[in-house]
């Protein structure tokens, strides 16, 4: 096993045994809405675990990661159109009103402020095209950041984790010229016992047609 391959099947391996069901829940809220041959841009793509679903479903995917190896570990599956991309960075490299949908798993809960994300899918995607994303629910009353500890996050430092309202994603989607379809909560959780879980949503939005 190359170095890829070895560093996939770990990422991937550790998905599946902690349960992470993100990218089951986002193509599930966002199937009966897409078509084969439609284009779908995966924001933060990672090992492409948030895309399979729509290959299999006959999408056309492009992806963007700030990680070379993530775009290795996507090129050893077969995902081809990728680019080498810093999400908190704009422009993205694709044209205004480019792709039919996009989806983003996995990534939004590493930051604070999602207007550029927002601003960048509004601007790529096609009048009624789809954003599926998932972040960190915000409870009422809660807190606006967890700290998760070096045991759970397969490294030997503590990453900050941001939680985001229902009225916060409401205010971006609008400001950025998207209208609500569905969402739902979820659990992520951090360890293969399934003891320690992160409250998210997921969403499916759609860019407005005027």
């Amino acid at each position: 096993m190359d170095q890829t391959d070895e560093f996939v099947h770990s990422y991937d391996d550790e998905a599946e045994a902690t349960g992470w069901l993100g990218p089951e829940i986002a193509f599930g809220l966002t199937y009966a809405f897409v078509k084969p041959g439609q284009s779908l841009l995966d924001i933060g793509i990672g090992t492409g675990l948030g895309s399979i679903l729509f290959r299999k479903a006959g999408l056309e995917i492009h992806g963007m990661d700030i990680s070379p190896q993530m775009l290795d570990a996507c090129r050893s599956k077969g995902f081809m159109s990728l680019h080498l991309h810093d999400l908190c960075k704009t422009p993205y490299p694709f044209d205004g009103k480019s792709m039919d949908h996009a989806v983003c798993c996995g990534v939004l809960q590493f930051f604070s402020n999602l207007s550029p994300v927002f601003q960048e899918a509004g601007r790529i995607l096609k009048k009624g095209g789809l954003f599926v994303f998932i972040v960190g629910d915000r409870q009422e009353n809660g807190a606006s950041s967890i700290e998760v500890g070096a045991e759970h996050t397969q490294s030997d430092r503590t990453v900050t984790m941001y939680m985001h309202s229902v009225e916060q994603i409401a205010e971006w989607m609008a400001l950025n010229g998207f209208e609500p379809v569905r969402n739902m909560p979820f659990t992520v959780f951090m360890d293969r016992e399934k003891i320690h879980g992160l409250p998210a949503r997921c969403y499916l939005a759609r860019k407005r047609m005027g």
